[in-house]
């Protein structure tokens, strides 16, 4: 039997792996659940995330990435190792190839980081790959011709920004703006206005029913629980999509202007080649409503999002050695 190869999008909120001729066959939030007492695991993905602010003492939920970075390096690694077998299944006896994925912004010593967890989990071989790319590919754009292609890719805890022409990133830039930020930022304006303490739960699922980056053409409205700041106890209240698109303000506003910060570092004639062609969002944050229209507003260059945006980076890191091998890389 030939090896697997796998690729796996190590992502802040969630890890999704991909295997060659199956697809996306896993997708879990990355959190593990640690029993201080015991020191030891007691929960990895879903099973974890559903804990999250619901567990007595001794049992911390822990995201062992933070901002698309390995931030407890041995929980990092077990959680790798649970996914990679849960992929793979028992029968598996050669390891497999993995081509990982990591933001553009990390440094040297995080990416090897990285590749060491993967190495220590299992793996045959690893490639470290830039998210970008991957998601380049993951949105079906042919990144081997010299030509110009613009990705904004927004994960839970990074906004990636590249140009990418032959095969390989020209202009990037990465920043700490993304999906948890804006969960982050209703958290707040929920404390703030409202009176009102949220959990981040809620706060995703505020963002994802009514969110928006653009005004709507018409206001929704969503019932909030949470816990009354002043009295203590239980409440309610109604938010407004206005109001979640005013507190998601500062948030968005950080990716257009980075956005422009990379067209400004951009060649003229790859600059050409985006107005052209257009800018493509990736990444889970890109679902958010109205973020096409803020960038496009912003820039004057038509947006659009890809296809199943949140899975875009993994099936791009699992084609990326095809992908390669045809530029003789």
């Amino acid at each position: 039997m030939a090896a697997m190869d796998i690729g796996i999008d190590l992502g802040t909120t969630s890890i999704l792996v991909f295997v060659k001729g199956k697809g996306i066959v896993l997708k879990e939030p990355s959190v593990v659940a640690y029993d201080k007492d015991a020191d030891r695991v007691k929960a990895i993905g879903e099973e974890a995330r559903q804990m999250i602010g619901r567990t007595p003492g001794n049992i911390t939920a822990i995201r062992p990435l933070r901002q698309g970075v390995i931030s407890d390096y041995l929980v990092t690694e077990k959680m790798l190792r649970y996914f990679i077998q849960k992929a793979m299944g028992r029968k598996s006896f050669r390891k497999p190839r993995i081509n990982i994925c990591v933001p553009s912004g990390v440094t040297a010593v995080e990416r090897k980081a990285v590749e060491e967890a993967t190495y220590q989990a299992g793996a045959r071989e690893v490639f470290i790959i830039e998210e970008p790319v991957a998601a380049a590919i993951g949105a079906g754009i042919d990144i081997t011709r010299p030509f110009g292609n613009m990705i904004i890719d927004i994960g839970g805890g990074t906004t990636d920004i590249a140009v990418i022409s032959l095969g390989d990133t020209v202009v990037a830039s990465s920043i700490k703006v993304a999906g948890n930020d804006f969960d982050q930022a209703i958290i707040r304006y929920v404390r703030k206005n409202h009176n009102l303490f949220i959990g981040e739960q809620t706060a995703e699922a505020v963002k994802i029913q009514i969110g928006s980056a653009y005004p709507r053409p018409q206001t929704t409205t969503m019932d909030v629980k949470g816990r009354n700041v002043i009295t203590g106890l239980p409440a309610t209240v109604t938010l407004t999509s206005e109001e979640v698109r005013a507190a998601l303000q500062d948030a968005t506003n950080q990716i257009v202007e980075a956005v422009h910060g990379v067209l400004e570092k951009t060649p003229p004639e790859l600059a050409a080649d985006i107005s052209e062609r257009g800018i493509v969002l990736t990444g889970g944050g890109a679902l958010m409503d109205g973020l096409e229209k803020l960038i496009e507003e912003a820039t004057g260059i038509n947006t659009m999002t890809a296809e199943e945006p949140a899975c875009t980076v993994a099936t791009g890191t699992g084609l990326y050695v095809e992908v390669m091998e045809k530029l003789g890389k």
